[in-house]
């Protein structure tokens, strides 16, 4: 049966179905990773990711397509989590933009849709890499374009897009070479395939197989919700306590008066909250928005029409009910002139992060990846007039910047991709100097700085001419897997000849929390007789995952 227009019903189907796809196949994903390191995986950041978009699209059904996907890509970019779910909602966000205001499409308006989504999402990563999720996005756009000017059948169409597609994956190797190194294919591009795959089936009307042990996405959803409410905010923390929806029927006689144009609504909207989400079609216009005083937002929309589901709840309340709170009527505190968020996984880490100054300390990292969200949120908690943002952590600092541009304040993203580089960074942070110059400083403090890793493998493999085995530690050094060694101590002594030279100065050992107090000093008298020269500094960061952390100056 073919399909030639395809609603807001149909396209929620799909979302949900390639959300819960994506589910089922994310630890797959996961074992695509080059890297044989425990981290916060491609397949599992994808998923939450993916996850949150789909709990926006349950919450917002309707037969109108672009009021789904508006609602779709709001929920993704707020859970977007490391490299490949910022980059999957930026995908969705373009995905949405090319479909604004219609109400259903045509083999040609999604053809629109998918490539205006490439565009926006080659612009949101600064050194575009080709073999990696924005090829398999970009190519199977293409091939939309192409169809669409013969084809009206939107499941032809679709079925096409997702041959392209895998076709496009299965190339990846060819154009990334450490991904024919390893023999595997890009896991973001994999994770890309599978929710397509997901779109395609629910179109179609075939179930999708299932995998035992799948978790369920609001159970999902709702628990990092909680958790990121609870760890990030206080109740006085809450600059705009009204959560407001409501939406417009639009009237003649208040339009001839009151013109509406979507823009110009949504930047005066803006004045008067945060957290906005206005849609709109020919008859209505729908908003959400955190705002103090939700009946100056109400008279703004009642300019052009009738009011209609109209819903105001008190934040403040629900937080206080949440975190049993007493006081639920707090004087907000008086902002300060720096904060300085930064992101850490370990006790002994979070604690010493605090001790060198910094105001809010994110629990996340190589096992989970904070949000965007979670970001937002930690800024919001700064409660400063200045906020410098340090993820610590490569695959996080998309998400930080896409925090940075949600964020009304004044906020810097200093690109650490390392502990050892968050807390130079962090060293080099002078309260007196401009936002602009403490950035400038503290990424210059940042780079000068060597990073030493020992973690262990996850699997066998074969990467940078190293042969690598199932639970062996390995040395990584600036991020590159230089030793491997089945003793750990071993793999310590050959990673410190690989990042140790005549001309450094101080070591600093980060312990993690499988590396017991006897080790910790046998490394140190190591180190003492071995490199002579060399001061020691020594903290217990209580990481997983790493057994140590070393930073070289």
């Amino acid at each position: 049966m073919a399909v030639q227009k395809l609603d807001g019903i149909t396209f929620s189907q799909m979302v949900l179905t390639g959300a819960h796809h994506l589910t089922n196949n994310a630890k797959k994903i996961d074992a695509l990773n080059v890297f044989p390191v425990p981290d916060g995986d491609t397949g599992t950041n994808m998923n939450l990711s993916m996850t949150s978009g789909a709990n926006e699209v349950k919450k917002n059904r309707t037969e109108n397509i672009s009021e789904v996907a508006a609602a779709f890509s709001k929920g993704l970019l707020m859970g977007a989590r490391g490299n490949s779910g910022v980059i999957l909602s930026q995908i969705f966000r373009g995905f949405a933009k090319g479909m604004e205001k219609k109400a259903s499409l045509t083999t040609n308006d999604l053809a629109i849709a998918f490539d205006t989504g490439v565009q926006t999402a080659y612009k949101a990563v600064m050194k575009p890499v080709e073999g990696t999720i924005l090829t398999v996005a970009k190519d199977a756009a293409k091939k939309a374009v192409e169809i669409a000017k013969t084809e009206d059948d939107i499941i032809v169409m679709l079925e096409k897009v997702l041959h392209e597609a895998k076709a496009s994956l299965k190339r990846t190797p060819d154009l990334l070479p450490v991904l024919k190194e390893v023999g595997v294919v890009d896991s973001g591009g994999q994770g890309l395939v599978t929710v397509y795959e997901g779109f395609l089936a629910a179109l179609k009307g075939e179930e999708l197989p299932e995998d035992a042990g799948i978790i369920e996405m609001d159970d999902m959803i709702n628990a990092e919700h909680h958790k990121s409410a609870q760890d990030f905010m206080d109740t006085s923390d809450i600059e705009f306590g009204y959560c407001t929806e409501f939406m417009v029927k639009f009237e003649d006689d208040k339009l001839k008066q009151n013109p509406f144009d979507e823009t110009d609504f949504r930047n005066e909207l803006s004045e008067h909250g945060d957290s906005l989400l206005v849609v709109s079609d020919e008859e209505v216009v729908k908003v959400h928005v955190h705002t103090e005083y939700p009946g100056n937002v109400l008279t703004i929309g009642q300019r052009h029409g009738s009011l209609i589901n109209m819903k105001i709840e008190n934040m403040r309340e629900q937080h206080t009910a949440i975190v049993g709170e007493k006081n639920q009527h707090e004087t907000p505190k008086e902002k300060a002139e720096f904060g300085i968020v930064t992101v850490a996984m370990g006790s002994g880490l979070k604690t010493l992060f605090e001790s060198l100054g910094a105001t809010v300390v994110i629990e996340g990292g190589q096992t989970m990846n904070p949000s965007t969200q979670d970001i937002t949120e930690a800024i919001n908690k700064a409660n400063a007039k200045n906020v410098i943002v340090l993820p610590n952590n490569k695959n996080i600092v998309m998400a930080a910047e896409q925090a940075q541009e949600l964020s009304d304040g004044n906020v810097a993203v200093v690109a650490t991709k390392t502990i050892p580089q968050g807390i130079s960074a962090l060293l080099a942070f002078h309260p007196e100097e401009a936002l602009e110059t403490n950035k400038n400083n503290m990424t210059e403090a940042s780079s000068l700085v060597k990073t030493g890793q020992i973690t262990y493998a996850v699997r066998d493999t074969q990467i940078d001419g190293i042969s690598i085995e199932n639970g062996n530690f390995m040395g990584i050094a600036d991020g590159k897997i230089v030793t491997t060694h089945k003793d750990r101590f071993e793999a310590v002594k050959q990673l410190f000849n690989e990042l140790i030279t005549d001309d450094d100065e101080i070591l600093t050992i980060l312990s993690g929390e499988d590396v017991t107090e006897e080790e910790v000093n046998e490394l140190v008298s190591y180190v003492e007789e071995n490199y002579e020269d060399v001061e020691i500094e020594v903290h217990n960061g209580n990481q997983p995952i790493y057994s140590y952390i070393f930073s070289v100056e």
